[in-house]
């Protein structure tokens, strides 16, 4: 057998999606191991390359061929396959046709089914050369692309067109046609600075021999540090720091191959404007890194990066400032425009703008989120004026120029926009903070205002986009209500808001009046809600049996279902956990098989006849009268920790006592006493659903 040597696949193409670049690297490599994996060939190690004009995997010591195999194959039962005189018939004859063996070949073997006929078959293996084609062509049309391409007169489809592939086994090329081009030795390097081809005789040489002479790196990782500490150091220099968002940098990473950082300025008049439009500008539109001072404050310095090493900065320096510059020159009339308005003449525009077409305008949202809001900040005990002035305004901001051409900081000019209209500054903030948490991790609302007006919010377009049955599907949800709900379930769990969410959706369906169709938008939207929960603590690596035992109890206050999610968490760590848990579902089947449950609630001390049952009353009464205090509290994790010492007068009642006896009277009084055990615990959780 021959010695494993390194592989090497390279598909050269134009620019690819910047943000969509390592998620396409990552699955192509993933394909070709996956392949590797079923095809059975060992290797040691493998690695993702990913440029802009490139995706590439490298594999090491990769197993020249697959190990010969004995394949088993089911044939014909023995009585089809054969008649009367023991010839074989065309079915068995087209079996061992299909197999490659002689008749004789075959092995007959007794099944359950009766008598059939199996072929076992010598396969060769095959080497990296025969199978190396097809693995990744079957990664390359696994790849997440939604809107594959086709460019030319050519039938073939990707994510952009492809001008070359390479594919190396050692320093032989495998020949294949990969999207339409012959494979070959032949890599290119950068597009400027090397645009000739550059030959690869080794697999192993493909990243230094792209970095020394193609002016190209590779290494996704390695050109993403590498953008990270120059746009750290040459900030250090302008006395800074530089804002580097994880995205950003990555969407950075898509776009260059030869990354080059340089520090920018512009003009100081331009940090008139708010500082988070600003950001943007340079952040989401030209794609800098902005630079801010110890204390957070923006510089009138930026950072770009270049992919291009030029012999005159100074010029590429310029047309970056005079770009940025007309940037920021935009931002700055939009914001004097937009402060000409008062945001109370902005909130008047909205009735001219819809929310959805069959739930009326943005107008109508925030009446609703005034009225919803209003009733969630009396119930925390907090200002309703100011909720019911921020519901009315929090959506104002969507109609300013300043907004509509920067999306991403709705609310944040809404902030800025109710100071300058004279607002109280608690309006102006809850305006900002509504949409928060705008996604997993993210910063929740800090007052009772802007989280009564975040909560109003997420409730109104749950209701309002589920009453019209546009319920999101496995594959859509264009309206974000799992984000909304998720949303809105870490503010009330996070943020300790004992607040009923049944409730709120009830008033939330009445506000909309007629406009909803779907008669059961309240369950529908509850279920909706609780299933999110479901997904949220799955996350966190609750067990399913433990949400389910909280569930039995349908508690309709997000707060109060985490603390007893927390208490039966907690409660399963105890040694006698499993043994009540048990025990409590032996008493559910109990209950559940006599007929006369409505009747188990009256104990009679006097039919008490055994010891164990008279001990198990008595402690029973004791922990009734101990725990109801800390239900009281919603103390659910002392109160099963108290419960849990009834382990051994439950196991002693069950080891000397007989429940289904023959005196009615004495039996009915038996089960009442299981019933009020049982009830104890149910008051934090259905634990008998506990694995």
């Amino acid at each position: 057998m021959s010695k494993p040597q390194d592989f090497l696949v390279e598909i050269g193409c134009e620019e690819l999606p910047p943000k969509a670049l390592r998620k396409l690297a990552d699955a192509f490599h993933d394909g070709i191991v996956n392949g590797l994996n079923k095809a059975e060939l060992e290797f040691t190690a493998s690695l993702a390359f990913a440029t802009p004009r490139r995706l590439a995997v490298l594999v090491t010591q990769l197993q020249a061929t697959q190990a010969d195999r004995v394949v088993e194959r089911k044939g014909p039962a023995v009585k089809a396959a054969f008649d009367q005189d023991g010839n074989p018939t065309p079915a068995v004859m087209g079996f061992v046709k299909s197999c490659g063996v002689d008749v004789e070949q075959l092995e007959r073997r007794a099944t359950d089914k009766g008598e059939w006929l199996y072929a076992n078959i010598q396969q060769t293996g095959k080497t990296v050369h025969e199978l190396m084609p097809d693995i990744v062509n079957k990664a390359l049309k696994q790849l997440p692309i939604p809107k594959p391409m086709r460019w030319g007169n050519k039938t073939t489809e990707f994510v952009r067109p492809v001008h070359w592939a390479l594919m190396l086994y050692g320093s032989d090329v495998i020949a294949a046609e990969i999207l339409g081009q012959t494979t070959g030795n032949q890599t290119y390097g950068h597009r400027f600075h090397h645009p000739q081809g550059i030959t690869v005789k080794k697999p192993a040489d493909y990243g230094s021999l792209l970095e020394k002479k193609g002016h190209v790196i590779a290494d996704y990782d390695k050109r993403r540090s590498l953008i990270q500490q120059q746009a750290t150091a040459l900030a250090s220099k302008l006395n800074g720091n530089a804002i580097i968002e994880p995205s950003l940098l990555d969407e950075v990473t898509g776009i260059v191959e030869w990354p080059v950082g340089m520090s920018a300025n512009f003009a100081e008049s331009f940090l008139d404007v708010p500082q988070q439009a600003l950001i943007s500008a340079m952040q989401d539109h030209q794609k800098c890194f902005p630079v801010v001072d110890g204390d957070g404050k923006l510089l009138p310095h930026f950072i770009t990066i270049s992919n291009i090493d030029s012999s005159n900065k100074d010029s590429v320096i310029h047309g970056n400032e005079r770009v940025m510059a007309a940037r920021l020159a935009d931002a700055e009339f939009f914001y004097q425009t937009d402060l000409k308005l008062n945001l109370n003449d902005m909130a008047a525009r909205l009735s001219h703008v819809v929310f959805q077409a069959k739930l009326g305008t943005l107008e109508d949202k925030c009446q609703r989120l005034a009225n919803l809001g209003e009733t969630i900040t009396e119930q925390l005990q907090g200002n309703v004026a100011l909720a019911k002035r921020a519901g009315e305004l929090c959506k104002a901001d969507l109609v300013s120029d300043m907004v509509g051409e920067f999306p991403e900081l709705q609310g944040i000019m809404g902030e800025y926009y109710a100071l300058n209209s004279g607002e109280p500054p608690e309006v102006a903030k809850a305006i900002r903070e509504h949409y928060l948490p705008r996604f997993a991790g993210d910063d929740l609302p800090t007052d009772t205002t802007g989280c009564a007006i975040a909560i109003a919010d997420r409730i109104d377009t749950i209701v309002g986009i589920i009453g019209i049955n546009k319920h999101p599907t496995g594959e859509r949800d264009p309206f974000a209500l799992r984000r909304a709900a998720l949303g809105l379930l870490r503010i009330m769990i996070e943020g300790q808001l004992d607040l009923d969410l049944k409730a709120l959706l009830e008033q939330s369906v009445a506000l909309y009046g007629d406009k909803l169709i779907n008669k059961n938008t309240l369950g529908d939207c509850f279920e909706f809600i609780i299933e999110r929960l479901r997904t949220w603590y799955h996350d966190q690596d609750v067990d399913a049996d433990t949400f389910a035992a909280v569930l039995a109890k349908r508690p309709s206050k997000p707060l109060d279902f985490h603390h007893r999610i927390m208490a039966v968490v907690q409660f399963r760590q105890l040694p006698e956990a499993t043994a009540l848990a048990a025990a409590n579902k032996r008493v559910s089947r109990i209950l559940i098989k006599d007929q006369e449950q409505d009747s188990l609630r009256n104990l009679n001390q006097d039919l008490f006849a055994e010891q164990a049952e008279i001990s198990l009353a008595s402690l029973i009464a004791e922990k009734q009268q101990e725990i109801a205090p800390l239900y009281a509290e919603a103390n659910y994790s002392e109160a099963l920790t108290r419960l849990a010492t009834l382990r051994e007068p439950v196991d002693n009642f069950f080891d000397n006592v007989m429940v289904n006896v023959e005196d009615k009277q004495l039996r009915n009084n038996r089960l009442a006493l299981l019933a009020s055990l049982r009830d104890l615990f149910l008051e934090v959780a259905d634990i008998s659903l506990l694995q």
